[in-house]
């Protein structure tokens, strides 16, 4: 008996199980390792904020750049 022959639709459907379990597992983790990056290390800080402040020619106070970071962890929905 020829090998081809013995190929059939079952080894063809589990190749095609393992690829879509191991997208969806791939998509998942690398979306927890990202939201748990982002948090430990945001993309925007106090710092940067006083620094487009100052682009715009204004003069940030404390309150102004307290504002602006909790409105930015208050509509961060990763």
């Amino acid at each position: 008996m020829n090998l081809l022959m013995a190929w059939d639709g079952g080894w063809f459907g589990l190749l095609i199980a393992a690829l879509i379990i191991g997208l969806v597992v791939g998509f998942f983790g690398a979306r927890a390792l990202i939201k748990k990056e982002i948090a430990k290390h945001p993309p925007i800080d106090e710092k940067t904020i006083r620094a487009m402040y100052m682009q715009m020619g204004r003069k940030p106070t404390e309150a102004q750049i307290r504002a602006v970071m909790n409105s930015m962890k208050k509509n961060s929905n990763l």
